[in-house]
């Protein structure tokens, strides 16, 4: 595990914003920690980052107790919280060079980066003029410049458009699979996790309510089919008829499990082709709420 906790607390006053946390990320995974806004994350993140003083329980990173090998871990571990600080009157290669200049790296490793984020025809472009997706991007590169095996980020796709979410998500996915890094992210959108990430925590009020592989998350996240129709009970009573499961029905949509496009599709022209209207039909995916709902009736 290149992250190991055992019962974290962390109390701010007479409020604990982290209970009892025990994590466990696998090296070469991409361990996405969710959660709603609030539920400590971030401060999860000050914790590791040893940003914020332990008070109970531990914290191994590289099979390391933190505290006690604090610049040894923290050398090897790059990070971004919310918002990457670059000089905004400097051009991308410059945040990159002052950086190094700092941390006694090669200049050639600015040249790597650029490449890596995708930023090396913008890279004489001052950052002030960069878009939200571009800013992320040189905020992980900054963090992958002295080449940490860890990195840790805390909701890096907030405030990007579509377009900068999938460029940072596939910059993600290439470093675990091409330069065999660990991410750890931190996200409230559970739809973005579930894109790339090879394992969860879920954290809800500091206390953690799931932990697993992607695998295991979606056998509780299992998406429905949503059909609207001209006459909903009656498409319902007729499926069950037919041996397919009516997982809910309200007055305006049924639901039934979702197993794959083909089977989506029979569904559709089953319910055509004996006179149902179809006025839609669509693959919906649980949201956080539902799926804290359904972790929590399970525990």
């Amino acid at each position: 595990m290149v992250i190991s906790t055992k019962d974290l607390t962390f109390t701010f006053g007479n409020q604990t914003v982290v209970k009892s946390l025990s994590l466990q990320v696998p090296e070469g995974s991409i361990y996405g920690f969710l959660g709603p806004n609030g539920a400590g994350k971030t401060t999860t993140i000050k914790l590791l980052l040893n940003l914020l003083k332990t008070q109970e329980g531990s914290i191994h990173i590289f099979d390391q107790e933190l505290q006690s090998n604090r610049i040894s871990i923290l050398s090897q571990i790059g990070s971004l919280i919310e918002q990457p600080a670059i000089y905004l009157h400097l051009s991308g290669r410059e945040n990159l060079l002052n950086r190094a200049l700092l941390l006694q790296i090669p200049e050639s490793r600015v040249e790597e980066m650029l490449k890596l984020v995708h930023l090396t025809d913008a890279a004489y472009k001052k950052a002030g003029q960069y878009s939200l997706g571009m800013k992320q991007r040189l905020g992980i590169a900054l963090a992958l410049l002295s080449d940490p095996k860890l990195l840790i980020l805390d909701e890096p796709t907030n405030g990007l458009d579509p377009n900068g979410i999938i460029e940072v998500r596939e910059l993600l996915i290439r470093l675990v699979t091409e330069h065999k890094k660990t991410v750890f992210i931190s996200s409230h959108l559970l739809a973005e996790i579930e894109r790339m990430a090879t394992h969860v925590g879920i954290i809800n009020h500091g206390e953690l309510l799931f932990q697993g592989s992607i695998k295991d998350l979606e056998a509780l996240s299992q998406p429905l089919v949503q059909i609207e129709t001209d006459r909903t009970v009656d498409a319902a009573n007729f499926l069950n008829k037919n041996n397919i499961t009516v997982a809910d029905v309200n007055d305006h949509h049924l639901y039934v499990p979702y197993t794959s496009k083909e089977n989506m599709g029979e569904i559709n022209t089953l319910l055509n082709q004996n006179g149902y209207t179809i006025y839609s039909i669509n693959k919906q995916q649980k949201d956080l709420e539902k799926l804290f709902l359904a972790i929590t009736q399970n525990a």
